[in-house]
């Protein structure tokens, strides 16, 4: 009895010691790491997507990945202007999507509970600029996915028509001298000074201030001295310091504002009748050789019956406003649309969908369904100049983005605190440019109702 009672003592040992030595070996094999075995355990993972005009790519893309790698990407789609309202029905139910979309900062904080850390995902390690990610705490959320830019859209037919002028008062003989509020203030007001000789009516297009079209100059515009002064003091766009502005910036502001109305196609007292549509005639039939607005311009330009300006000569230039340093300055490049991964949703499901981004924004197949396809300028380094919509405005973003020495401003008007702000900003410049209200009067209304409006929507 003792002798067999010996013998399973032994047998039991040595199973002991296979079943460490086999867990060992799996550990090893893995790199430690289980993650590759749970993720061969996970057979699909879901993604709302926020544009139905785009869901049958996404489909197709899902498809494609499924062949791939044997996993399923289940698309869902909201219908247009129902996507929070859908994520927060989705978000209850077993039907959670892995992988959905936040509006910035704002949308961070609405659903901070179910955002997963991305800091160590592959598709952040690759993302141009680090500081357009949505952060808390010096960890990443949110990944813009899809990016579009702003500036001075110029024709530099006109603007080299200018260089060549006998009449011209100024030392200037190419754009590329243009790098700070100064110069293209000497510019402009001679470009202005000339414009008969130049064949346009103003420097500038009209400066759209009818109410609903003032989105240009009451968040695009306004944007760069946000961000200036949120950068200065050091604030986080998710914090509640953000709920307070004290428009440091607003003399740099109104340089560039008075500069677009004083040099315009329009008389100031008109401005209130323009809207955008108008505003990118007058630059696509030769009017004007300026006009603010971003990339997703160039079909209004290319589409306007009539349209002067050639492929070839329609460029960008960075908003200057006086402000130090902005030599380095570049366009405001950015999105309102951030990617973000469910934190409710199991470790391996997560990685899944971590892998599946980054397949969709580094392989060759995946790359070609982004910019052919989706059509989106990508704002990640596995993309090169090729990588990009052919249009001309596409072009010059992708030109931006990818130049070391210059730092483009991202996009902060996802904090701006409410609809009711920007309406009343923009009533103001109005009134300011018709004479009726000082700059004061904009600075103290910037101030009170950013405080008032940020305080309402806790």
């Amino acid at each position: 009895m003792k002798t067999l009672k010996k013998i399973l003592s032994v047998l039991l040992s040595v199973l002991v010691v296979g079943a460490i030595f086999t867990a060992c070996k799996g550990k090893e094999d893995n790199g430690g790491n289980n993650n590759s075995s749970n993720n061969a355990a996970v057979k699909s993972i879901r993604y709302l997507n926020f544009k139905p005009e785009i869901a049958d790519k996404y489909q197709q893309i899902a498809d494609d990945y499924e062949k791939e790698t044997g996993i399923k990407v289940i698309v869902e789609t909201a219908a247009n202007n129902t996507y929070e309202q859908t994520l927060t029905a989705k978000m209850a139910t077993d039907e959670a999507p892995t992988i959905f979309q936040i509006n910035g900062p704002k949308g961070y904080n609405n659903w901070k509970d179910y955002c997963a850390e991305l800091t160590n995902t592959e598709i952040y390690k690759h993302l141009n600029d680090k500081d357009m990610a949505v952060t808390s705490d010096g960890k990443v959320y949110g990944i813009p996915y899809v990016v579009e830019g702003y500036g001075i859209i110029y024709n530099s037919a006109i603007t080299d028509k200018y260089f060549a002028l006998d009449t011209k008062a100024t030392n200037y003989s190419s754009m590329s001298e243009i790098k700070s509020f100064k110069a293209l203030k000497e510019l402009v007001e001679d470009m202005q000074k000339n414009k008969e000789a130049l064949g346009i009516e103003g420097v500038f297009s009209s400066t759209s201030l009818k109410a609903g079209e003032d989105w240009r100059w009451q968040t695009h515009l306004a944007n760069i001295p946000v961000y200036y002064e949120f950068k200065k003091n050091n604030v986080e766009l998710t914090s509640d310091a953000a709920k307070k502005l004290n428009f440091e910036y607003a003399e740099n502001y109104k340089n560039i504002f008075d500069l677009y109305t004083e040099n315009s196609v329009s008389d100031k007292k008109d401005l209130g009748k323009k809207i955008v549509d108008e505003s990118m005639a007058e630059f696509a039939l030769g009017k004007s050789a300026m006009v603010q607005n971003g990339n997703w311009a160039w079909s209004q330009i290319s589409d306007i019956q009539g349209n002067t300006v050639e492929e070839n000569n329609i460029k960008f230039l960075p908003i200057y406003t006086g402000i130090d340093g902005e030599e380095k300055q570049g366009l405001c490049i950015g999105t309102e649309n951030f990617l973000a991964i469910n934190s409710k949703a199991s470790e391996a499901e997560q990685k899944a969908a971590a892998d599946f981004l980054y397949w969709l924004y580094s392989s060759e197949k995946g790359k070609n369904y982004v910019v052919n396809d989706l059509g989106f300028i990508a704002p990640f380094d596995t993309f090169g100049v090729d990588d990009t919509p052919k249009d001309p405005l596409a072009k010059e973003v992708v030109r931006y983005m990818n130049d070391k020495d210059i730092n483009n401003i991202p996009w902060q008007f996802t904090v701006f605190p409410s609809q009711n702000f920007k309406e009343d900003f923009g009533s103001v410049l109005l009134q300011y440019a018709q004479g009726t209200k000082t700059f004061d009067d904009v600075k103290n209304t910037v101030v009170s109702k950013w405080e008032t409006e940020s305080n309402a929507s806790k």
